[in-house]
């Protein structure tokens, strides 16, 4: 109860809690209060402890005060704790109310103990009565109180932090960025580059529909987009005509999930002018980038026989030192016989579509000749706007009786196969040029590969013979003799 409140004692008594303890030694007010406190003890008027100390808090070991009796009270408390003790002792000598203040107590070896106390007078002999409720586990819960709104503090600043970061970033990047609600498909947010992009201010692309802000043709793709992303949380890229017509860009997109909610995180990289507008996926890349590390060579060419791509085994092959010396160059340059296989290669790629282990041959850069086989396609089918070509070395066998009159017999029948779609001049020449090589190559075995010999047998001089070994690529045999 108050310690103002008012008991059942007769009429004429003080029924105040202080003049009840009046007529109470301080012991017995002690012992009597002791009940409903934690601790309590008699003081006397000079602040020694009278008496026993009653210890009833569960979580207070009464050892630890048994020296107290006898002591004064402000011996066995901590410093800043003597004055709150000599203002309470006089506020109560005075018949002042009573005010609760905290006194702490050391102990050895341990940490304080906090007491809240309240002294009443007691007694005739102005002696006092000090109850007192332990703060050891207000304290406690105080300091996870503390703790507690610490963590939050440090937790908020780094949201804070975080989402500065995250707004610097998106102001000071390069790409167009942009953020759509799965639920709504509308932007939520966009970033500076996105507005310079779109020709829209910020705040006009916050709200606005992102299928609306791109060409009317162009609407079901981003819709297909967004349902892969949806479905699969994955797509490809994309390129798409901003609303208006005036430019492309490549849309990547990514799907994440914040507070609860699906977002979509959007990039758009602004294609140059006059780009194609085709974008490879992801797996259609893998591709690309596997035919480019293949041993065999590979061409890409368009329409006109101009090589658009080449890869390295190709490069090496034609003896090029880089891919930009062959982009832009016809493929006639290196591959088949002047005027001949490379009208017959595309003239059956734009019939059937596709060839399969042509026969011809690689000329290099430096006057190396290799026979190999092509096998091609047109891409797409139907209307083709580039062609490709494998192309793949043949082994060279050594040669055996009667290897002439095949290879003479092969490349007669398929010289009567190009009769109606080569010119007639074209098919003479390449006929000429097929039996000079092919007496060369008789001359050369009957000579042991005396190349003087051989030339006075074909009534050459020595320099033209050299020539037309060149230009035949027919290979010097070590056992042979120059012949001076």
């Amino acid at each position: 109860m108050s310690l103002r409140s008012v008991s059942n004692a007769p009429r004429g008594q003080d029924a105040t809690l202080p003049g009840l303890l009046a007529g109470l030694e301080a012991e017995d007010a002690a012992v009597l209060l002791s009940a409903a406190a934690d601790i309590a003890f008699a003081v006397q008027p000079d602040g020694v402890i009278a008496g026993r100390v009653m210890v009833t808090g569960p979580d207070l070991g009464p050892d630890s005060f048994a020296v107290w009796p006898g002591k004064p009270w402000s011996e066995v408390s901590t410093i800043e704790s003597r004055p709150k003790i000599e203002q309470m002792l006089q506020e109560a000598a005075l018949g002042l109310p009573p005010r609760w203040r905290q006194i702490n107590h050391p102990l050895p070896g341990a940490p304080d103990i906090p007491v809240r106390y309240c002294v009443l007078k007691a007694g005739t002999k102005g002696h006092f009565v000090a109850v007192g409720r332990e703060l050891r586990n207000l304290a406690a819960m105080q300091q996870k109180l503390l703790a507690a709104e610490q963590s939050i503090e440090l937790e908020y600043a780094r949201l804070r932090h975080a989402e500065t970061r995250y707004r610097l970033l998106m102001q000071v990047a390069t790409e167009a960025i942009l953020v759509v609600d799965q639920r709504t498909g509308r932007v939520t947010e966009a970033n500076a580059a996105a507005a310079t992009l779109m020709g829209k201010a910020a705040k006009r692309l916050a709200g606005a529909q992102f299928a609306g802000l791109f060409d009317g043709g162009d609407a079901e793709r981003v819709d297909q987009l967004l349902m892969a992303l949806k479905a699969t949380g994955r797509a490809d890229d994309v390129a798409l005509t901003l609303e208006g017509g005036q430019r492309q860009a490549v849309l990547s997109a990514t799907i994440f999930r914040q507070e609860s909610a699906t977002l979509y995180l959007m990039r758009l990289l602004p294609m140059a002018a006059g780009a194609s507008g085709i974008v490879m996926s992801r797996g259609q890349a893998a591709v690309v980038n596997a035919v480019r590390d293949l041993p065999e060579a590979f061409v890409i060419t368009d329409l006109e026989r101009r090589i658009v791509s080449a890869n390295p085994a190709f490069l090496d092959s034609a003896q090029l030192g880089s891919e930009e010396q062959a982009r832009g160059e016809p493929l006639e340059r290196w591959l088949g016989r002047v005027g001949v296989d490379v009208p017959v290669l595309f003239n059956s790629l734009a019939e059937k579509g596709a060839v399969r282990q042509f026969q011809t041959v690689l000329r290099g850069q430096f006057g190396a000749v290799e026979d190999v086989e092509i096998s091609g396609a047109a891409s797409p089918p139907g209307e083709p706007s580039c062609y490709g070509f494998s192309i793949r070395r043949t082994s060279r066998r050594a040669s055996e009786p009667g290897d002439g009159n095949r290879s003479l017999l092969r490349s007669v029948d398929e010289m009567t196969k190009l009769v109606g779609k080569v010119p007639l001049k074209d098919l003479v020449r390449e006929a000429t040029d097929i039996i000079e090589r092919l007496c060369i190559e008789a001359a050369l075995q009957l000579n042991d590969n005396n190349r003087a010999s051989t030339a006075d047998m074909l009534g050459l001089s020595r320099q033209s013979l050299y020539v037309k070994l060149n230009r035949y690529g027919i290979e010097e045999r070590p056992d042979g003799a120059d012949g001076g």
